[in-house]
């Protein structure tokens, strides 16, 4: 199937989100969908789905002008879009997943189970995918889930699928599996967008590539012809800083200290210790236990045996609020399901931490509340129209800056950050380094969790990397390269 989207607009009142947009892709093609939260990706892609109508323009499936007023629509054509928040069912079946609303029943009305099954297992060979259409989905990685869902598209006989950050929760090698199976659906000419913020990812898969900024299309083109830093400097029009951080001026001062640090499940004998001002970076694959590790220490998870030292000081950590009381913050690595409250405002999630610490005979104390709030606003950049808009309202990157700004509030001794720029465009995560340097030279010691070698070696001077919980190696300045980091992460000793 080829697609042409010629001079697409689309208004939302006055605002004008899209603005004469053309973009492409033909069937055994990988396209990249590429731009800034805001730029009009999603827009673009929704009025392709049929989810909501366009103001100008045209649409040509294999030349021929379509109108789409319905998803339902757009999907008899042959167009599935598979979006970042997977629509499945844990407590159901792969086969029960892939035919839900489609069920195939025998004449009796009872519901033929063996015919979708058997169903599932034809598109699972076409695919060349080894998995048991009777296996429940809360059993598979994040991954095979991923996977379900092209199955799903594939079942219904999809000939374009329109991909939305597919590997934002994946480790390494589910990314690799995802990619695998997106290589044979492009082999049998099915077309592919795929919309993400890793360009390394996009340079690797991808064919071809659309930029858009600010609801034009500014750039497209061959993926062969750029580099990670043409992509970047297309999506927020202006030169991003890629590379590794300057050496930093490192304070004798030892403000957290690991001893021995066992849970007995996820990490042992696990030994650091965090100077004043320094980001120090964790890194590893899936089941390296650096989130549990972390989580333990900020008083989130179980009991631990070994030392863990404050300022010289051993304390055993049992909850949340002494760790926040001892001056640590902790920003987890799942935003929607642990860093926001969706149902509460932008003020009241960027307070959440503060709140109860400002009351005056009592109460809320609102005056400074707001005041607190409006500082970190301005010193983070916080894009928002009102404070008091429920916190969705908000981009990924600026939801993400919230999350910051609830624990900068506290004036932190030591911030963790859990992969800080999951699932936001490249200028937040470069605005996000950059207020990770500068927190560090105004003394707050920083840790980095991440399984992104790139972001560890562009924000951390230093980095433990983690196998199956126990450290494999320390790596400092010069030593901190991808394939050493990579090395490690796999188990292979230096």
């Amino acid at each position: 199937m080829d697609l042409r989207m010629i001079n697409i607009s689309k208004s939302f009142g006055a605002n004008l989100v899209l603005d004469g947009v053309d973009f492409s892709v033909d069937g055994g093609e990988i396209t990249a969908l590429l731009g800034e939260n805001g730029a009009g990706k999603s827009t673009l892609m929704n009025i392709l789905g049929g989810v909501i109508p366009r103001n100008g323009g045209v649409i040509k499936l294999d030349d021929k002008e379509v109108d789409f007023y319905t998803p339902r629509e757009s999907l008899d054509a042959g167009i599935a879009f598979i979006h970042q928040e997977l629509n499945l069912i844990n407590d159901l079946a792969i086969y029960e997943n892939l035919f839900i609303g489609r069920e195939k029943k025998r004449k009796c009305g009872v519901l033929d189970k063996d015919s979708m099954i058997s169903q599932t297992r034809t598109v699972f060979e076409r695919m060349d995918i080894d998995l048991d259409p009777e296996a429940m989905v809360r059993d598979l990685d994040a991954s095979y889930k991923q996977i379900v869902e092209i199955s799903r598209a594939m079942l219904m006989n999809a000939k374009l699928v329109i991909m939305d950050e597919p590997t934002t929760s994946l480790t390494e090698p589910e990314i690799e599996r995802v990619f695998a199976l997106m290589r044979t659906l492009k082999k049998q000419g099915v077309a592919i967008i795929f919309i993400s913020h890793k360009l390394k990812e996009v340079l690797e898969i991808c064919d071809k590539y659309t930029v858009l900024r600010d609801g034009h299309m500014v750039s497209s083109g061959y993926v062969k012809d750029v580099t990670h830093s043409d992509l970047a400097r297309m999506m927020v029009g202006h030169e991003v800083r890629t590379g590794k951080r300057k050496e930093e001026k490192k304070s004798d001062d030892i403000v957290m200290e690991g001893r021995n640090l066992s849970d007995g499940r996820h990490f042992s004998e696990i030994s650091f210790k965090l100077h004043r001002g320094e980001v120090l970076g964790f890194t590893g694959l899936l089941g390296d236990g650096r989130s549990e590790l972390f989580q333990t220490l900020f008083g989130a998870a179980g009991p631990y045996e070994g030392s863990l030292l404050i300022e010289g000081k051993e304390v055993k950590m049992k909850s949340t609020m002494q760790a926040v009381s001892l001056g640590i913050g902790y920003v987890p690595r799942n935003r929607k399901e642990n860093g926001i409250v969706k149902d509460l405002s932008i003020l009241e999630n960027g307070s959440l931490v503060t709140m109860k610490l400002r009351k005056k005979h009592g109460a809320i104390d609102w005056k400074n509340v707001h005041e607190d709030f409006d500082r970190e606003r301005k010193a983070l950049s916080i894009k928002m129209e009102s404070e008091d808009n429920l916190i969705t309202s908000l981009s990924g990157g600026n939801q993400q800056k919230v999350v910051l700004a609830k624990w900068l509030s506290l004036n932190p001794k030591v911030l963790i950050l859990d992969n800080p720029t999951q699932g936001v465009d490249v200028g937040a995560k470069e605005e996000i380094y950059t207020i990770i340097e500068e927190l560090a030279d105004k003394g707050v010691s920083v840790i980095v969790l991440s399984s992104e070698a790139q972001e560890i070696m562009r924000v951390a001077s230093r980095c433990f990397v983690l196998y199956h919980g126990r450290i494999m190696g320390e790596l400092k300045g010069p030593e901190m390269e991808e394939e050493r980091m990579m090395r490690l992460a796999t188990g292979v000793e230096e």
